[in-house]
Protein backbone atom coordinates (compact mmCIF):
# COMPACT_ATOMS: atom_id res chain seq x y z
CA UNK A 1 0.00 0.00 0.00
CA UNK A 2 1.05 3.39 -0.95
CA UNK A 3 1.51 6.07 1.71
CA UNK A 4 1.70 9.81 1.38
CA UNK A 5 3.04 11.71 4.56
CA UNK A 6 0.86 14.73 3.67
CA UNK A 7 0.74 18.50 5.18
CA UNK A 8 -2.30 20.13 3.48
CA UNK A 9 -0.94 23.43 4.18
CA UNK A 10 2.18 23.12 1.47
CA UNK A 11 1.76 23.43 -1.78
CA UNK A 12 4.79 20.77 -2.59
CA UNK A 13 2.72 18.60 -0.47
CA UNK A 14 -0.55 18.72 -2.66
CA UNK A 15 1.12 18.46 -5.55
CA UNK A 16 2.27 15.29 -4.73
CA UNK A 17 -1.14 14.33 -3.73
CA UNK A 18 -2.65 14.87 -6.96
CA UNK A 19 -0.17 12.98 -8.65
CA UNK A 20 -0.85 10.34 -6.72
CA UNK A 21 -4.37 11.39 -6.95
CA UNK A 22 -3.36 11.28 -10.81
CA UNK A 23 -1.78 8.22 -10.94
CA UNK A 24 -5.09 6.04 -10.05
CA UNK A 25 -3.54 3.48 -7.83
CA UNK A 26 -4.60 2.84 -3.84
CA UNK A 27 -2.90 5.21 -1.53
CA UNK A 28 -3.43 6.59 2.53
CA UNK A 29 -2.78 9.58 2.92
CA UNK A 30 -1.43 10.32 6.56
CA UNK A 31 -1.81 13.73 7.81
CA UNK A 32 1.13 13.80 10.31
CA UNK A 33 0.98 16.68 11.94
CA UNK A 34 -2.58 15.94 13.31
CA UNK A 35 -1.48 12.11 13.54
CA UNK A 36 1.72 11.94 15.38
CA UNK A 37 4.31 9.54 14.48
CA UNK A 38 5.81 7.65 16.76
CA UNK A 39 9.58 7.17 16.91
CA UNK A 40 9.53 4.05 15.76
CA UNK A 41 7.94 4.89 12.39
CA UNK A 42 9.64 8.03 11.40
CA UNK A 43 12.88 6.01 12.10
CA UNK A 44 11.35 3.05 9.37
CA UNK A 45 10.91 5.78 7.21
CA UNK A 46 14.17 7.41 7.03
CA UNK A 47 16.20 4.14 6.41
CA UNK A 48 13.64 3.79 3.62
CA UNK A 49 14.93 6.93 2.39
CA UNK A 50 18.40 5.93 2.66
CA UNK A 51 19.33 9.43 4.18
CA UNK A 52 20.40 10.57 7.26
CA UNK A 53 17.75 12.18 9.78
CA UNK A 54 19.40 15.54 9.16
CA UNK A 55 18.65 15.07 5.52
CA UNK A 56 14.69 14.82 6.86
CA UNK A 57 14.99 18.12 8.36
CA UNK A 58 13.53 21.59 7.43
CA UNK A 59 16.35 23.62 8.08
CA UNK A 60 14.78 27.11 8.00
CA UNK A 61 11.75 26.47 10.13
CA UNK A 62 11.85 29.16 13.03
CA UNK A 63 11.43 25.78 15.74
CA UNK A 64 14.89 24.67 14.40
CA UNK A 65 16.45 27.65 14.22
CA UNK A 66 15.88 28.75 17.31
CA UNK A 67 16.19 25.38 19.71
CA UNK A 68 18.35 22.97 17.50
CA UNK A 69 20.59 24.81 14.99
CA UNK A 70 24.07 24.93 15.48
CA UNK A 71 24.04 22.20 18.08
CA UNK A 72 25.60 18.54 18.21
CA UNK A 73 23.04 16.40 18.22
CA UNK A 74 22.61 12.43 17.80
CA UNK A 75 20.49 11.07 15.00
CA UNK A 76 18.24 9.61 18.03
CA UNK A 77 17.83 13.10 19.27
CA UNK A 78 17.23 14.84 15.91
CA UNK A 79 14.70 11.99 15.42
CA UNK A 80 13.24 13.27 18.63
CA UNK A 81 13.01 16.89 17.60
CA UNK A 82 11.45 15.45 14.39
CA UNK A 83 8.52 13.74 16.62
CA UNK A 84 7.95 16.46 19.29
CA UNK A 85 8.08 19.22 16.29
CA UNK A 86 6.77 17.42 12.82
CA UNK A 87 6.83 21.16 11.13
CA UNK A 88 10.67 19.84 10.99
CA UNK A 89 9.92 16.98 8.76
CA UNK A 90 10.48 16.99 5.17
CA UNK A 91 7.56 17.17 3.22
CA UNK A 92 5.56 15.26 0.96
CA UNK A 93 7.04 11.90 1.81
CA UNK A 94 5.65 9.18 -0.19
CA UNK A 95 6.26 5.65 0.50
CA UNK A 96 5.76 1.97 -1.78
CA UNK A 97 6.27 -1.16 -0.10
CA UNK A 98 9.70 -1.02 0.55
CA UNK A 99 10.83 2.49 -1.42
CA UNK A 100 10.33 6.07 0.00
CA UNK A 101 11.31 9.34 -1.73
CA UNK A 102 10.63 12.73 -0.03
CA UNK A 103 8.50 14.54 -3.17
CA UNK A 104 10.67 17.73 -3.31
CA UNK A 105 10.12 17.99 -6.26
CA UNK A 106 7.02 16.30 -6.32
CA UNK A 107 7.74 15.01 -9.79
CA UNK A 108 10.08 12.51 -7.79
CA UNK A 109 7.04 10.80 -6.56
CA UNK A 110 5.98 8.85 -10.18
CA UNK A 111 9.57 7.32 -9.89
CA UNK A 112 8.24 4.80 -6.97
CA UNK A 113 4.81 4.42 -8.45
Amino acid sequence: MIKIYHNPRCSKSRQGLAILEESGKDFTVVKYLDDQLTKEELTEIIQLLAISPMELVRKNEKIWKENYKGKDLSDSEIITAMIENPKLIERPIVVNKSKAIVGRPPENITSIL
